[in-house]
């Protein structure tokens, strides 16, 4: 089988993804047989990226061992660091199981149509900008109807009620003038 070839892009994801994986596969003194070749199978298509240790301290033995993993088993070498080596293969079964999942949930929308809620989508509702319009000024309108009367004027006067119900106060420290409060010592408190 060819071996897999993957760009840096991948490769340099995979490596991160691979991180805090533990290694499944260990390559002892026996190095690569069969038996170890088919636990390799077995984790690559259950897991798509795994880690192997490798004993030995010949690198050269480790980087021949990788290409043969690879050519036999149809990996991608990701990465190589010291006795670890990290090994890719794609699950194509995996893949299209989890490509219609994906899609399913997928809000099918029109980049112009506003944001539907789910639960409303669920009901079949669907919202429109003249509708949400129309909602937005009847609750304008209903809100002004309930308003008490003072508040509905347009211009308060010094000690009635702003349209924001908040009291104005005259003589407070913001309607004067910086400088123009007396008895105000330099560091804000009162002169004796």
């Amino acid at each position: 089988m060819p071996k897999l070839e993957i760009t840096s892009q991948e490769r340099s994801a995979l490596r991160a993804a691979a991180h805090p994986l533990r290694p499944v596969v260990l390559i002892g003194d026996r190095g690569l047989t069969e038996s170890v070749l088919k636990e390799i199978d077995v984790h690559l298509t259950a897991h798509q990226l795994i880690k192997v240790r490798v004993a030995g301290d010949d690198r050269e033995a480790r980087d021949t061992m990788l290409q043969t993993i690879c050519e036999k088993l149809s990996c991608a070498p990701v990465h190589h660091l010291g006795k670890t080596l990290i090994l890719y293969r794609p699950n194509p079964k995996a893949a299209k199981a989890e490509e219609p999942d994906h899609n399913a949930t997928r809000a099918v929308r029109k980049p112009n149509e506003p944001y539907t809620p789910k639960k409303q989508a669920a009901t079949g509702e669907k919202r429109t900008r003249q509708g949400e319009a129309a909602k937005r000024a009847s609750a304008k309108a209903k809100h002004l109807e309930e308003a008490p009367p003072k508040a509905r004027r347009s211009s308060a006067t010094a000690g009635e009620a702003a349209p924001h119900r908040i009291p104005r106060r005259s003589g407070s420290a913001l309607s004067l003038r910086a400088g123009a409060r007396k008895n105000v010592g330099s560091r804000g408190g009162a002169k004796r």
